[in-house]
């Protein structure tokens, strides 16, 4: 194999300028290296502005799998069956709409933290198994798809790529956490939109291209009746799954507001269909491409045509073109990559190892541990994407899980939190994984131990059953919650048999708070007293109430503290998070 000098050059060029502008974007943290907190790494001090905080909030779906995959969709079943960005942009109104404002109101640092709110420490150490495969899997996933797409039009061997890319991306979010995220993001989808508008007119007038009129292309495609229930699954799965993530949910929460972050949410959701359109013509150019024509020499065969928009790079537009071309996917890959793993590091340092092991860790020991993280999931990524051959089953699985479990759960703690708790999320994870497993994954070649349905042994599941499995868990979430709560409050059941100590067997220090203003979250702090705010099933978590600034003032209890820390206490509620297991 005879390496693309040229090729390889650019891409070099490509990847010092990310990360320079990582290392730039890292440097506009508040605090100096010696004062760091951990919201300046995970949220940027909660101060993305409105520019950068569009160009993030679209990244968090457009990705090298998101125009890759949009590519491949067209080429292979048309644009009804291309549903990502459409449902991504739909998953991305409906965040915006449901659950960033609140989410961003009640000042949370990780999607986690309702969860370990509501359900205790232990529970959301539990609910973020699903959510880190998801992350994971997902970045070994396009990291892998990043070293097929260099080693067709470059030639470099793809481990290589790999690596490298995954080296530079965790280099610069280390240095900057979601800084450097979020800066990288404005370079990598300028990179992406420009560079594959570059490549489409000179791959539309490749003499190997023939007609791409509907009738000779059929590029709209169809779905069959028998179909309908694949169909509907996959789009709900897109929509509803695609709103319980940490790299939705990180960019939520380091808005300035919470009206921001639900603009940001819309105005994304635009975003996402604009990104899309370059890669869905780019599906069509390649179905109207007689490949035999080419120096392909041969038509594709079907396990070739998830590198379509690759493949339309290297063969149909000149070599200085397709180069752009390649910048174009490595920035998209880069821009999900880094992204995931950030929002994985977040979510174990703060929701597993702060707030399981060691609540009074110091904010540097959390920024820390989130560095330690970055390299941890990275490596941990790139070893994925250099080793597993089912990495895509696996991150197909992964987004179910999510979809499945999270979701449900999501929308209780977030919506609905006085009918749940612990008891009845744990049963609602347990059978919804259940559920969804036990339907089958011939990716990963597991055999369906329940045929729903309409179930075809050679077609598989036709019935929406990873919807209905996701409805069982939500069903069962409330169903229980509202049974154990009779039962403890009834006296049905003792309280010592309450051993999640979330109805009746409550702790002698629970003191009941009100709702928290804007930007606050619950908080038990060794140091330092802070706003503790949760209802569960009408009682409320271990807190000691402040109130607001004017409570303060008023009250006789809080009047000598008033002049030393009333202010202090106030500017301080965002960044204190610490709360407590149940």
């Amino acid at each position: 194999m005879t390496v693309n000098i040229a090729g390889v050059i650019s891409v070099i060029i490509f990847y010092i300028l990310i990360l320079l502008v990582g290392i730039w974007a890292g440097r506009k943290k508040k605090t100096s290296a010696d004062d760091l907190e951990s919201e300046e790494v995970m949220l940027a001090g909660r101060n993305i502005g409105f520019f950068v905080g569009v160009f993030t909030m679209t990244a968090t779906w457009v990705g090298g799998g998101y125009i890759n995959g949009t590519a491949e969709a067209i080429h292979d079943d048309g644009l009804v069956w291309c549903q990502a960005p459409l449902g991504y942009a739909l998953s991305l109104v409906l965040g915006g709409l449901l659950f960033a404002n609140k989410m961003r109101t009640q000042g949370y640092v990780t999607m986690l933290d309702p969860f370990q709110e509501i359900f205790g420490s232990r529970m959301g150490g539990l609910l973020f198994l699903p959510a880190l495969c998801g992350e994971v899997f997902w970045s070994a996933a396009i990291l892998a798809a990043l070293g097929a797409t260099v080693s067709v039009i470059i030639d470099l061997e793809t481990n290589t790529s790999i690596i490298a890319s995954s080296c530079i991306a965790v280099f610069y979010t280390l240095f900057g956490g979601l800084y450097s995220v979020a800066y990288t993001d404005v370079i990598q989808l300028f990179c992406i939109f420009i560079g594959l508008w570059l490549c489409i007119p000179f791959s539309y007038s490749n003499k190997a291209v023939g007609d791409m009129s509907l009738e000779a292309t059929n590029w709209l495609g169809s779905v069959n009746i028998t179909d309908a229930g694949i169909y509907i699954d996959y789009g709900l799965l897109l929509i509803l799954g695609g709103i319980p993530w940490q790299v939705y949910f990180q960019r939520v929460l380091s808005c300035k507001s919470a009206f921001k972050a639900q603009v940001l949410s819309y105005v994304a959701a635009f975003g996402c269909l604009v990104m899309a359109i370059p890669p869905m013509m780019i599906g069509v150019i390649a179905k109207a491409t007689a490949w035999n024509e080419t120096s392909y020499g041969e038509p594709l065969k079907p396990d070739e045509t998830a590198l379509v928009l690759p493949l339309v790079l290297q063969y149909l537009t000149p070599s200085a073109v397709s180069f752009f071309g390649l910048g174009a996917v490595s920035a998209a890959v880069m821009s999900s990559s880094d992204s995931s793993i950030l929002s994985a590091s977040s979510m174990f340092a703060r929701n597993v190892y702060k707030l399981i092991f060691r609540q009074n860790a110091s904010e540097r020991e959390i920024v820390w541990v989130v560095r330690i993280s970055i390299l941890f999931v990275g490596t941990l990524a790139t070893a994925m994407a250099l080793t597993v051959k089912s990495i895509y089953g696996l991150w197909y699985l992964s987004s179910d899980l999510v979809y499945v479990i999270l979701f449900p759960q999501l929308i209780c703690v977030v919506h609905f939190k006085e009918y749940c708790n612990t008891y009845g999320s744990l049963l609602a994870y347990v059978l919804g994984f259940l559920m969804r497993a036990l339907g089958g994954e011939p990716i990963l070649g597991l055999e369906p131990a329940i045929h729903y349905p309409f179930y075809d042994e050679t077609g598989g599941q036709r019935f929406p059953f990873r919807t209905f499995s996701m409805l069982i868990s939500l069903t069962t979430l409330l169903t229980i919650s509202a049974f154990t709560k009779w039962a403890f409050e009834s006296g049905r059941l003792p309280a010592k048999l309450d051993i999640f100590r979330c109805i009746v067997n409550i702790p002698e220090d629970v003191v009941k708070v009100q709702e928290p203003q804007e930007g606050e979250m619950s908080v038990l702090n060794t140091n330092m007293i802070k706003t503790y705010q949760t209802e569960m099933n009408g009682r409320i978590n271990p807190a000691l109430n402040l109130g607001s600034e004017d409570e303060l003032n008023d009250s006789p209890s809080n009047t000598d503290m008033k002049d030393q820390s009333a202010l202090e206490l106030k500017d301080g509620f965002a960044k204190a998070i610490d709360t407590t297991s149940l």
